[in-house]
């Protein structure tokens, strides 16, 4: 786990994500108050936290369970004067104890598949308000036959994941109504994760010359990269829109 935080400590986001997608995805709920309440799962290093606090009048309650990403998003929103309208909570996904009905919107970008798609849409229904929004990404087959190294690679690494179809079928069938939903451009996985994940990477292979199991660690992480640029047609994140009747 040490190699794993020396490559993600510090990267500017913690998956695949961007700016022009988060505000495409908000623009694209109907119904979200002037000032919502708003939670975000597995905030990560908060970038969009801090876009949702911005282009909205409400207040966010940033949920993660490790610290230093909290630390992150409260001192990113002191320093934008958003400290007032951003909360930050170290809590599991999984043992949230919020109030029914607390939110109007609930978001999490590349997280949800901690707790699992369907477990999480099942989950988290009761915090939203009636009509009440949920936007979340979840990683998705783009193709109904993928390649076959893209299919080996993701059926040790994520072997739940389903095509976009099967997904919104479990969300029709969790009860919520489907908005519409679009593919994060690969930008959204360059930009801010893989291209500056990729340089970390290759400086911390001449850190740990000699060292097997860090580099196993390394090639590990290299590859995801890998099969990424191979097969970016094949699969994606998705950015799913859904509400509560």
């Amino acid at each position: 786990m040490e190699v794993f935080w020396e490559i993600h400590r510090g990267l500017p986001q913690e998956r695949p994500g961007c700016e022009e997608s988060t505000l495409q995805a908000l623009s694209l709920l109907a119904g979200v108050p002037a000032a919502p309440q708003i939670l975000d799962v597995g905030c990560g290093p908060g970038r969009q936290t801090l876009t949702l606090a911005r282009h909205t009048g409400g207040h966010v309650l940033a949920v993660d369970t490790h610290q230093p990403y909290l630390d992150q998003v409260a001192q990113r929103a002191s320093r934008e004067g958003l400290a007032e309208r951003i909360t930050t909570r170290n809590c599991s996904m999984t043992e949230m104890d919020f109030p029914d009905q607390s939110f109007d919107l609930i978001w999490s970008e590349g997280a949800i598949y901690i707790m699992g798609f369907e477990k999480g849409l099942q989950a988290w229904k009761r915090f939203l308000k009636p009509k009440g929004s949920l936007a979340v990404t979840e990683l998705s087959w783009l193709t109904d036959a993928p390649p076959g190294e893209a299919k080996q690679f993701f059926d040790e690494a994520y072997p739940v994941m389903k095509t976009v179809a099967q997904n919104l079928e479990t969300i029709g069938s969790a009860g919520y109504v489907s908005s519409p939903h679009f593919v994060l451009p690969p930008w959204a996985w360059w930009d801010n994760y893989y291209t500056p994940m990729e340089a970390r990477i290759a400086e911390l292979r001449k850190q740990h010359a000699g060292k097997a199991a860090a580099l196993k660690e390394l090639d590990a992480e290299q590859r995801e990269i890998d099969v990424y640029r191979r097969y970016s047609d094949a699969y994606g994140y998705v950015f799913y829109l859904m509400e509560k009747p």
